[in-house]
């Protein structure tokens, strides 16, 4: 995969660097955590992370003076670039540890169908399982999770997290799972087609902007692309941009506010003034018109920058980034779109949910292998601690000479808290529903809304606010 050649994080440093000096015990940031409080991270004693540890105290398979038992091997589940970012680290922590970690890459639905199926039955699921954020209450509801607030509270990990991150993956007495990457957003612009159209990025700083300069541009390209699948992705990045949750603290339905309406007011305007497309995201005809021209903005995330090194090679150096533009000037404009975590099934034994842990820690509570995973595959880190890293003022040729990940740090310390819940899906559905019909068929922004919310209302047995 094309990456920056000047980074500081690329992956022969790294393993060379374990290898060679067992960076990460040596500096006690990895280790697994007894159950009771007991363990320890290695002092050099060979009385940390296992029976007969090689004097880092990650060595062996028994329970060493913590009294931890830890299993051999453990399988751990993906898709896409992140399962080959857990690859990665995998490799690395088999490199300090007496412990095999195989990660088995999957498509993102056939993954998802599957986990739920295996832990639904009680058996058969992976050791190790990626989770998406906004599925994390979904999940967390079926009580197939196992609560890791003790491993979470002994690592003393939980202050190196962005503090947006917990809200999605714990309840008030338990945490479920280790945050992985976020989605800080941004628009990623074509340079290329900016400047030859002779729209002014510096100029924009709300949709009425975008308005403005999306009319410079011909007929045959569009400002931005509304995929129609995911509707409720746009509009959940902008509600939650404007400080609002879906449901409020008594739990009435909450998606039919003036800020709603406002929202899907935009998106109609924009849609109206066809300025932008409506193409199904991910499909080959959305990389293409990304890759040709187009279509010249994507509002997305951080995240979005490993696809686009690997799916549109060709156009390296022709990107930029820029802040999502705010409703009105002087407005927020910092949001999250997306995350992820990783989770261990309450199905697991002991010595499986130990090993589990300690390689879950190893790969997302160290700033190394976030940095790894960032530079690599370009997944963002929830990891506050990582921020500070000069790897994020790098000028990267990808986007002409831009520091744009500093954008994504940035933006990541002012995104605004968001709950999701147990009926985050009735919520995306409804407002794909709504809005792709509001877009298609003419109907009033207003009324789009109100009619979400009101399948909310009667879908989940709650109150309209």
């Amino acid at each position: 995969m094309p990456h920056n050649t000047n980074s500081m994080y690329g992956r022969r440093r790294v393993l060379g660097g374990l290898i060679t000096a067992g960076t990460f015990a040596a500096a006690g940031c990895i280790g697994t955590d007894d159950p009771d409080g007991n363990g320890g991270n290695g002092n050099g004693d060979g009385n940390g992370n296992g029976g007969n540890g090689d004097g880092n105290g990650n060595g062996g398979n028994g329970d060493g003076n913590g009294g931890t038992e830890m299993a051999g091997s453990i399988e751990g589940w993906g898709w896409d670039v992140a399962a080959r970012s857990l690859q990665l680290t995998a490799e690395a922590y088999e490199e300090e540890h007496d412990a095999s970690v195989t990660v088995e890459e999957f498509g993102r639905s056939a993954m998802k169908d599957d986990l739920q199926t295996r832990l639904a039955s009680g058996s058969g699921a992976p050791d190790v399982a990626m989770l998406e954020m906004v599925d994390g209450h979904s999940y967390i509801d079926t009580e197939s999770l196992a609560d890791l607030s003790g491993h979470i509270e002994d690592a003393d990990v939980y202050d190196d997290f962005v503090p947006g991150v917990w809200e999605a993956l714990s309840t008030e007495d338990a945490i479920y799972a280790l945050p992985w990457d976020i989605g800080p957003t941004a628009v990623y612009y074509r340079r290329d087609v900016y400047d030859e159209h002779g729209l002014d990025v510096d100029s924009i700083e709300t949709w009425d902007d975008v308005l403005e300069e999306g009319q410079k541009l011909p007929d045959d390209v569009y400002m931005l692309n509304l995929p129609p699948g995911d509707l409720a992705g746009v509009w959940r990045y902008q509600f939650r941009q404007l400080g609002n949750n879906p449901f409020t603290d008594d739990g009435a339905v909450n998606i039919h506010d003036e800020d709603s309406v406002t929202i899907a007011r935009t998106m109609k305007e924009l849609y109206d003034a066809d300025i932008a497309s409506m193409l199904e995201g991910w499909s080959s005809a959305w990389f293409g018109a990304y890759e040709s021209g187009e279509i010249a903005s994507l509002p997305s995330a951080a995240w979005m920058e490993g696809t686009l090194r690997a799916e549109l090679p060709d156009t390296a150096g022709d990107w930029g980034v820029y802040k999502i533009p705010a409703f009105e000037s002087g407005g927020p404009r910092a949001s999250n779109w997306g995350g992820s975590s990783l989770m261990i099934p309450a199905q697991i034994e002991e010595p499986e949910r130990n090993r589990g842990w300690d390689y879950i820690q190893w790969s997302l509570a160290t700033e190394e292998m976030q940095m790894l995973m960032f530079d690599e595959f370009g997944l963002f880190p929830a990891l506050e601690t990582t921020y500070d890293n000069e790897a994020f003022d790098e000028e990267l040729d990808f986007f002409g000479g831009q520091a744009a990940r500093r954008l994504f740090a940035d933006v990541a310390q002012e995104i605004p808290d968001y709950r999701f819940s147990v009926d985050t899906p009735e919520v995306s559905d409804a407002i794909n529903t709504e809005f792709e019909r509001m877009l298609r068929d003419d109907i009033d922004p207003e009324e789009a809304v109100m009619a979400a919310a009101e399948t909310v209302a009667d879908r989940t047995d709650r109150e309209l606010a």
